[in-house]
C-alpha cells in the first residue's frame, strides 16, 4: 500500500524545518500552509510559483501537496473571480494543498536558495548580510580569484545564460549572494564590504550605480536562482515521510 502522511504532520515538519515562525516576511506573503486539502498526502510536488500551470502539472503527477516559493497571496484581498477563481477551483476540485515558504526558504542555512547556490558555485559561505526585520536574508562569501573563474562557474550553474555587469575588481574579494530580486541589496553592498553581487534580477538604474561604485553584478534570473530551495524542502519532506516527489519546471525565463 502506498505511503501516506497527514497534512498536519507534513505542515508541521515544513514549519519547523524552515523556521517559519522566526521570520517576518513581506506584507501579504503568508508563509506556511495557504490552502488545505482533506487531510492526506500521498505525493509531493515543488514549484517556484503558485500559478495555475503549476497546479495543473501537480495534478497530472498525482500530487496532493505542492510546495512553492512564491505563494498565492501577494496582492491585496481580491474577489475570487476570473483567474483567482480558476486557481482556487482547481485546488479544491483536485484536493491539492499549497504550502509556501518565501524568505525562510531564501535564508535557511542548509536548504535555502542562497546557501544552495553558494554550494553549487563552490563558494565558502561566510556571515549573513542585508537584515530584514532582524534576520539576514543574503549571504557573504570570500573569493579572491579572477572573476573569469566566477563567470565559468556561473555558466556551469546556469547553462541558459546570465548577464554580467563588470565595473568592480578583476579579482573579487567578497561576493554577496541574494537570490531572486537583488534590488534591495545594491545600495548596501559597499557598507557590507561586498564588491560583487550574484542575484536573480535588477533594475536599469543599477547599471549606472555599478559603474559609479565599482561593482560587479551578475544577474542569473529570478526564477532560476530560486529553484534550489523548493527542491530541497520537497526532498527532505519526501525522505521524512517516505513519499515520492517531483519538481515542476515551468520554463520561466525571467
Amino acid at each position: 500500500m502506498p505511503a501516506t502522511a497527514t497534512l498536519a504532520d507534513l505542515t508541521s515538519f515544513c514549519d519547523t524545518l524552515t523556521r517559519r515562525a522566526e521570520f517576518k516576511d513581506f506584507t501579504g506573503s503568508h508563509n506556511g500552509l495557504q490552502v488545505a486539502n482533506t487531510g492526506k498526502v500521498r505525493r509531493i510536488a515543488a514549484a517556484v510559483d503558485a500559478g495555475l500551470a503549476a497546479f495543473e502539472a501537480a495534478t497530472r503527477l498525482g500530487a496532493d501537496f505542492l510546495i512553492v516559493h512564491h505563494g498565492l497571496y501577494w496582492e491585496p484581498s481580491v474577489p475570487v473571480v476570473g483567474k483567482h477563481h480558476a486557481k482556487m477551483r482547481h485546488l479544491m476540485v483536485n484536493d491539492l494543498a499549497v504550502y509556501a515558504s518565501h524568505l525562510p526558504l531564501d535564508a535557511h542555512p542548509e536548504i535555502g536558495n542562497n546557501a544552495l547556490l553558494a554550494k553549487v558555485l563552490g563558494l565558502t559561505v561566510g556571515e549573513g548580510f542585508l537584515p530584514y526585520e532582524g534576520k539576514p536574508i543574503g549571504l557573504l562569501a570570500p573569493f579572491g580569484k579572477p572573476r573569469s573563474e566566477l563567470r565559468e562557474r556561473l555558466g556551469a550553474a546556469f547553462p541558459k545564460g546570465f548577464q554580467s555587469i563588470e565595473f568592480g575588481p578583476e579579482t573579487p574579494r567578497v561576493i554577496g549572494i541574494l537570490t531572486g530580486s537583488g534590488a534591495s541589496a545594491v545600495s548596501h553592498l559597499k557598507a557590507a564590504g561586498v564588491d560583487t553581487l550574484i542575484t536573480g534580477e535588477l533594475r536599469q538604474q543599477h547599471f549606472n550605480q555599478a559603474q559609479e561604485e565599482g561593482l560587479n553584478l551578475y544577474l542569473c534570473g529570478h526564477y532560476a536562482t530560486e529553484t534550489f530551495g523548493v527542491k530541497a524542502l520537497a526532498e527532505r519532506c519526501a525522505k521524512e515521510f517516505g513519499l515520492p516527489w517531483d519538481f515542476i519546471e515551468t520554463g520561466c525565463p525571467l
